[in-house]
C-alpha cells in the first residue's frame, strides 16, 4: 500500500504541486509500526485532485477533503488548510486553502501533525511531533482549549492515544482535558462509540476506562461503568475487590484474537451490580445477570450498535452465569446452545469472567469447554432440521403458531440428542405429539 501512496504523491507532485503523507501514518513510521493506512496533505485543489486520478469520490468537498481509489485501496487526499470557527463543535466554519505549515497548526496533537516526503525521504516537523515522540508526549498543538472546543471528541481521541500508545500527557494537555470533561456530552454518540471500540480493543484498555475516570470524562460516556467504581462484592468470592476492579481484570484477561463484541460483553457483563446490590446473608446481586443485559441494550443502543451485535452481546451477558446449568442440560438442548453462533462470545465471557475473580478456578469454564468441543467435533455445524413446520401443521391438523414451532424446537433437541436420527423416525415421533401444551 505504500508504493501505491507514493505513486499518488509522485502524480501530485509531478503536476506541480506540494504533496506529503500526513498524521497518523507518519507518526506510525516512525515508532516503527505498519499503518493501517496513508492520508496525504497537497496544495492541489479538489477539482485539480479529480483530473489527476480516474477513481475520485468528494467526501468533504467544500472542506478540501476527497477519497481517491487505486488499486482497490482508498486514500485521503486533504488541500492544505486553516480552518475558522468551530461553532457547532466538531465541523469548521469556513476553510482557507493554504500551505503545509498553516496546515499542520490546525491538527489536533504534535504526534499527527507531521507530514513526510516519501520522494525526497524527509519529515516535515512544524510543530515539535519529533520531539514529542521521543518524549512519549501527548500534547495540544498550539492552545488546548482551543484545539478541543474546535472538536470535543479530541477529548476522548487524547485518552485513546495515551493509552493505546503508552504514552503521558503534557501538563497543559492534561489540566484543559480535566476542565472541558463535560463537552464529552456533547459529541455523536457514533463519534463515541467509534473512540470506545478503538479503545476497549488496545492492550491497555483497562488503563484507558481508569484513566476516563480520572479525567472526568467517563460520566459523559459510560455513566453505568462509573457507577462500578467502589461497588463492594462478597469478599469469599472476590479478593480481587470491587465490581470495576473485577470487570478491568476480566477485560485485561482476553486473548489477542478476542473480537470487538467479545470485550464488549465482559465490559458491561457485570453492569448491572450496582442496581442489584444487597445484604442478605452475604452481599448479593440477585438477577444481575439478567439486568446488565437490559442495561447493556440501552447502552449499545445509545451508542448505536447494530441489531445484531447488540443481540449477540447481550445474550452473552444474560447468559453468562449458568455455567452449572449448561453442563446439568440434556445433552441435545446443551448441543443446541454449542451451536448457537453466538455461543463462542458467551465462551469468551465465562472465561474472562473466571480469570477477573480472585481466586481464579477454571473448573467449571474447562467442563464447558471439553463438552463444547464433544459437540463440535459430531456437529461441525448446525444440522438440518427433519422436520418442518408444515409437517407438524399437516400431521396435526394445526395452524400456524406458537405450539407449531414448539414442537419443533422439542424436535430439535431430540435430533441433536440422536434420538430421533432420521426423517422417518422425526415422522413417526411427530405422531405421537398431542396438540396442546
Amino acid at each position: 500500500m505504500i508504493g501505491i501512496a507514493k505513486q499518488i504523491v509522485r502524480t501530485l507532485t509531478e503536476a506541480g504541486h506540494k504533496a506529503y503523507f500526513a498524521g497518523g501514518c507518519v507518526r506510525d513510521m516512525l515508532m516503527d509500526r505498519e499503518p493501517k493506512d496513508f492520508d496525504i496533505a497537497t496544495s492541489a485543489l479538489p477539482e485539480q485532485i479529480e483530473k489527476l486520478f480516474s477513481q475520485t469520490y468528494a467526501v468533504g468537498k467544500a472542506f478540501g477533503v476527497m477519497h481517491v481509489v487505486e488499486e482497490g485501496h482508498t486514500f485521503e487526499i486533504a488541500t492544505f488548510r486553516s480552518d475558522s470557527g468551530y461553532s457547532d463543535g466538531r465541523r469548521p466554519d469556513a476553510v482557507i486553502f493554504t500551505h503545509a505549515e498553516d496546515d499542520a497548526q490546525r491538527r489536533d496533537f504534535t504526534i499527527n501533525g507531521l507530514f513526510y516526503d516519501p520522494l525526497a525521504d524527509e519529515i516535515l516537523d512544524f510543530i515539535g511531533g519529533r520531539d514529542d515522540l521521543s518524549n512519549k508526549l501527548i500534547r495540544f498543538i498550539g492552545d488546548p482549549h482551543q484545539r478541543i472546543l474546535e472538536d470535543h471528541l479530541r477529548i476522548i481521541r487524547a485518552i485513546r492515544f495515551k493509552n493505546t500508545l503508552g504514552f503521558g500527557y503534557h501538563p497543559d494537555t492534561y489540566a484543559a482535558l480535566k476542565k472541558h470533561a463535560p463537552l464529552a456530552d456533547k459529541v455523536s454518540w457514533e463519534r463515541v462509540r467509534d473512540e470506545l471500540n478503538k479503545i476497549i480493543m488496545a492492550r491497555r484498555a483497562e488503563v484507558a476506562f481508569e484513566d476516563m475516570q480520572d479525567t472526568g470524562v467517563l460520566p459523559y460516556v459510560l455513566p453505568e461503568l462509573e457507577a462500578c467504581k467502589g461497588v463492594a462484592q462478597p469478599p469469599e468470592y472476590h479478593h480481587e475487590g470491587d465490581v470495576w476492579t473485577h470487570l478491568m481484570q476480566a477485560l485485561t484477561s482476553l486473548p489477542e484474537d478476542a473480537t470487538l463484541n467479545q470485550h464488549w460483553a465482559v465490559i458491561l457483563h457485570d453492569i448491572g451490580k450496582p442496581e442489584t446490590f444487597k445484604i442478605a446473608e452475604r452481599i448479593r446481586f440477585d438477577r444481575h445477570s439478567e439486568v446488565s443485559a437490559e442495561l447493556g441494550e440501552k447502552i449499545l443502543r445509545r451508542l448505536c450498535f447494530s441489531r445484531k451485535d447488540i443481540d449477540e452481546i447481550t445474550w452473552a451477558v444474560r447468559h453468562h452465569f449458568m455455567m452449572t446449568e449448561l453442563l446439568n442440560m440434556e445433552i441435545g438442548k446443551q448441543r443446541q446452545w454449542f451451536l448457537d453462533p453466538r455461543f463462542p462470545t458467551l465462551m469468551q465471557l465465562f472465561y474472562a469472567d473466571a480469570m477477573g475473580t480472585t481466586p481464579s478456578s477454571l473448573h467449571l469454564y474447562n467442563q464447558v469447554k471439553a463438552a463444547q468441543e464433544d459437540c463440535l467435533r459430531r456437529f461441525p455445524e448446525l444440522p438440518k432440521p427433519l422436520l418442518t413446520g408444515e409437517d407438524v401443521m399437516k400431521n396435526l391438523g394445526l395452524k400456524a403458531g406458537p405450539r407449531v414451532g414448539e414442537i419443533l424446537q422439542e424436535a430439535f433437541v431430540k435430533q441433536l440428542g440422536h434420538e430421533l436420527q432420521t426423517r422417518e423416525e422425526a415422522l413417526e415421533w411427530l405422531s405421537t405429539v398431542t396438540h396442546s401444551t
